[in-house]
């Protein structure tokens, strides 16, 4: 045992101080453990420290005590380590990475079945009971540490736009796109702006990203620029450029750290736009929608149903809405409250804001007859840096606010 331990503690002073996957084999060279690091070296070392029961528990003091060698395989960057190493522990499924796994609260990616496939994130429990009414064509998985899997898809998301739940424009008979396309997120499924092939391509090439081989990708992309400038349609060769690019560089991307990465901790921006909508005070409603990182998080969108009878007075309406959502402790506070109207709305707001005693920037798009944004009032450093994404955020929660609307007086109608 002695000799053993000797020998892996050896091994850790020659593993490289980069990125990647690590594993810890028995006698039988049987992989026991699979894991990621920022440096392997350091990560690896750290199996070895005193406290170690103390920080990892029994468990893991078991899996190094039946250790006797370690190997790794390097990545380009920790977003890949991220990937690599949950398609490693589905493919092998060692047995201590088994024995600490939580069915009820890892993540996968999944990939559906359809003309235009979805990249979604769903829970371990939902693919266990089935609870989704879509056909998986393919998962990846599983990833233990959800804040962490969050960031890694906003960053794929960049490279490799998708659709997570828009519907196809030939069965929404959609004509305006939707807050992900405009902002470079989705290909623009929702208006039929990408071919089926042109997309299913994408999809082939976020598969091989969580199937670690991204080599593979790089090779494709090349042929691809390559065809696209012989058929002079340089557009697309530039795009694809990017592309290649972006890839190469995943690592110089502020956002991978070790804090997000290994300690799960991350700062995530977060934007909450509300509207009001009704017919003459009739069936008023209210609604928020949720923007982190720039991207919309459509699973944390809220409706409300005016309860205070305030008829035509919004202001009245956004203030309940406000005192509602902000009650609410458990969810994650916002840095930005964007509302639709003038100095009444934001007034408001702001005070909402101060009687709780909160630290939330409010901001207010004033529109013209026509519902086009004609001004915003707030702080003019936020304004000037955050003004795309506060329009963008204005105009999602209206599209919202409508059709939560038309959905109640339909309802209330029958």
């Amino acid at each position: 045992m002695q000799n053993s331990q000797e020998k892996l503690k050896k091994q850790i002073s020659q593993l490289p101080d980069t990125p990647g996957v690590y594993f810890f084999r028995d006698s039988k060279n049987k992989i026991l453990y699979i894991g990621k690091a920022t440096s392997l070296r350091s990560r690896v070392r750290s199996y070895f420290s005193p406290d170690l029961i103390n920080t990892r528990g029994m468990r893991i003091v078991k899996m190094v005590q039946d250790s006797v060698t370690v190997t790794f395989e390097k990545t380009d960057s920790v977003l890949e380590a991220l990937v690599l190493e949950a398609h490693l522990i589905q493919k092998h499924k060692p047995r201590y990475n088994a024995e600490g796994k939580d069915n009820k609260s890892n993540n996968f990616v999944v990939i559906t079945k359809e003309d235009f496939p979805r990249v979604l994130i769903i829970r371990e429990r939902d693919i266990l009971t089935k609870n989704f009414d879509y056909t998986i064509k393919y998962s990846f998985g599983p990833f233990t540490q959800g804040k962490s899997l969050k960031e890694a898809m906003r960053i794929i998301r960049k490279i490799f736009p998708y659709r997570d739940k828009c519907i196809p424009s030939i069965e929404s008979g959609k004509t305006k796109p939707c807050f992900n396309y405009q902002i470079g997120l989705c290909p623009g499924v929702c208006i039929g702006a990408v071919y089926k092939k042109e997309y299913q391509k994408q999809i082939q090439h976020i598969k091989l990203f969580f199937e670690g081989k991204k080599k593979k990708i790089e090779m494709s992309l090349k042929s691809l620029m390559k065809q696209r400038a012989k058929e002079k349609k340089f557009e697309e060769a530039i795009v694809i450029k990017k592309q290649l690019f972006a890839l190469a560089h995943i690592n110089d991307v502020s956002l991978i750290s070790e804090d997000i990465f290994e300690k799960d901790s991350v700062d995530i921006e977060r934007i909450e736009a509300y509207d009001i909508a009704h017919m003459g005070g009739k069936d008023v409603v209210g609604v928020m929608v949720v923007i982190e990182n720039g991207e919309a998080e459509k699973n944390e969108y809220r409706k409300f149903k005016i309860k205070g009878g305030t008829g035509n007075n919004d202001p009245a309406a956004l203030r309940e809405v406000l005192e509602r959502r902000l009650a609410h402790g458990e969810w994650r506070m916002p840095h930005i409250i964007v509302v639709d109207g003038s100095l009444i709305q934001k007034n408001i707001a702001e005070k909402v804001v101060s009687d709780l005693k909160l630290s939330i920037q409010v901001v207010a798009v004033t529109k013209d007859d026509k519902h086009k944004a004609v001004d915003i009032k707030g702080e003019k450093e936020i304004i000037n840096k955050k003004k795309n994404l506060i329009l963008l955020s204005n105009s999602e929660a209206h599209r919202f606010a409508i059709a939560y609307h038309r959905k109640t007086r339909r309802k209330n109608f029958k």
